[in-house]
């Protein structure tokens, strides 16, 4: 009998607790949000799964316009739309990449664009006009940063606060209940990259990975996403036909982020800094913390990424109380040194008692955990100063080590944690000089030296990222693999 509207399939149900902040692009810099924004928006190019190039999605073509590589150019589709109707034109990708920088929302990715000096549009043709040679640009395009939003809907001066959102991206935004639902429908006028068409698909956000694990449990979702505790994953059968596990090549770095805003605060002192580093046991926290299902990390650029060092393993013992405390005595500074820690829940909570008591260890360091549940209020507070350490996580824009290098530790990095240096600046300027990226690795690992000297921040454990998914549904691996979130290859056999 012919299908009727009520036996329509029920959507895959994605589980996780990394939550969308904002639906404005112009906004957010975090991996729950832009994971939406790969398949609600579209951008001038995007990513092909396991390819370094990008690939044209809203345009039909992009090119460096010379050899000095400070102008690049695209030509935009010709009949784009957005899901409300409106016509995407290349005006409205000027004022997308426009309000990004008017805006600088601070919690935005504007630092991904400080390289950006204007945007040209004439006819259906972009032109990019860039302060100096950066042949990252394209990757950095085809990130969430480079999201089309309409004009009509996106104010120019100001962020858009509405939970919903038209786009012209492979999916139509459905529904969303902030910090509860998101709802998602395959959009049939998409033209672009993407070739196949998706299915519904819902996302249920929950507070904390325990949480995430309850839904799986209880089998009320089909996937679950950046959520299931460390011991949950460790203890997956491979001989359990009822579930797969995925692993992407995308290596996830986790840092301590130091403060060094106020010079009369512990970490405004390069010595204490480096006492810290000292003190870190990144093999207890893979091990008793994380179940080894991370992998510890001694530099900015994660291992499987070209440029990575030891720089952090080559300057520094690890967990030596003794060493930090020559360190500290030789300056002159008394002990316990009172510092805030801060984090927010789940596991990062059992982290960061963890941290407390290895810094702790000889009586060197007293430290005050400070936990902080929303994600936003948590940003915000670390870019106002309220802690003297906090756990950071990053997830790469794109598969290059400038992701891990220029908005982390560049001038006006979205850390603002205090650091710039004139040296580490010039030498990324001198690695976005090269179309052949492996030409950069000694310039990259030049910088990752200085990191390990100033210690700005301290490299913990990387990890690639994790998808568990019912054997019932397939294209669960397409979520693990990089920064884009697939979901029109999801199916249900």
């Amino acid at each position: 009998m012919p299908q009727t509207e009520a036996a329509k399939e029920d959507p895959i149900v994605i589980g996780t607790s990394s939550h969308v902040t904002s639906l404005d692009p112009a906004g957010v810099y975090d991996n729950g949000s832009w994971a939406v924004f790969s398949n609600i928006y579209q951008g001038l190019l995007t990513f092909e799964p396991g390819s370094p190039v990008p690939k044209p999605d809203a345009a039909e073509s992009c090119a460096f316009t010379s050899s000095t590589l400070t102008a690049y150019r695209c030509r935009v589709r010709g009949g784009l739309t957005f899901s409300n109707g409106h016509p995407l034109t290349a005006k409205a990708v000027k004022r997308s990449f426009d309000r990004v920088l008017r805006i600088r929302d601070p919690l935005g990715p504007a630092p991904l664009f400080a390289n950006l000096d204007s945007v040209e549009a004439r006819g259906p043709l972009v032109t990019f006009h860039l302060a100096a040679a950066d042949a990252t640009w394209p990757s950095k395009i085809a990130t969430g940063a480079g999201s089309i939003v309409d004009p009509a809907e996106f104010p120019a001066n100001r962020l858009r606060s509405e939970n919903s959102a038209s786009g012209s991206g492979p999916y139509v935004l459905s529904s969303y209940k902030k910090r509860e639902t998101l709802t998602l429908e395959p959009n049939a006028a998409y033209d672009g990259a993407v070739t196949t068409k998706g299915v519904a698909v819902e996302v249920r956000y929950f507070e904390t990975p325990q949480d995430v694990e309850a839904a799986w449990n209880a089998r009320t979702v089909d996937i679950a996403y950046a959520g299931l505790p460390a011991a949950t994953l460790a203890g997956i059968d491979p001989g359990d036909t009822d579930v797969r596990l995925s692993a992407g090549n995308s290596a996830e770095a986790h840092y301590l982020v130091l403060n060094m805003k106020t010079p009369r605060r512990p970490m405004g002192k390069a010595v204490v800094r480096r006492a810290v580093a000292a003190l870190i046991d990144r093999g207890q926290l893979a091990g008793e913390v994380f179940r080894h299902t991370v992998t510890p990390l001694y530099s900015l650029v994660p291992q499987g990424v070209a440029g990575h060092s030891t720089a952090f393993f080559d300057l520094y013992p690890e967990a030596d109380p003794a060493h930090a405390a020559g360190r500290l005595r030789s300056a002159g500074i008394t002990t316990p040194v009172r510092i805030r820690l801060g984090h927010q829940n789940g596991t990062a909570a059992v982290e960061a008692r963890a941290l407390k008591s290895q810094l702790e260890k000889g009586g060197l360091f007293r430290v005050e955990l400070m936990e902080e549940r929303d994600f936003t209020t948590y940003q915000k507070r670390s870019l106002r100063g309220d802690f003297d350490i906090h756990l950071f996580q990053w997830v790469p824009d794109f598969p290059d080590a400038d992701t891990f290098v220029q908005p982390l530790v560049g001038t006006g990095n979205v850390l603002d944690n205090g650091y710039t240096s004139a040296e580490v600046d010039h030498i990324v300027r001198d690695t976005q000089r090269f179309t052949d990226r492996g030409k950069a690795v000694k310039q990259f690992r030049a910088i990752q030296d200085i990191i390990a000297k100033d210690v700005p921040l301290i490299p913990v454990w990387h990890r690639q990222r994790q998808v568990v998914t019912r054997s019932a549904v397939l294209g669960g691996h397409r979520l693990a693999e990089d920064a884009v979130w697939r979901l029109w290859e999801l199916r249900r056999l």
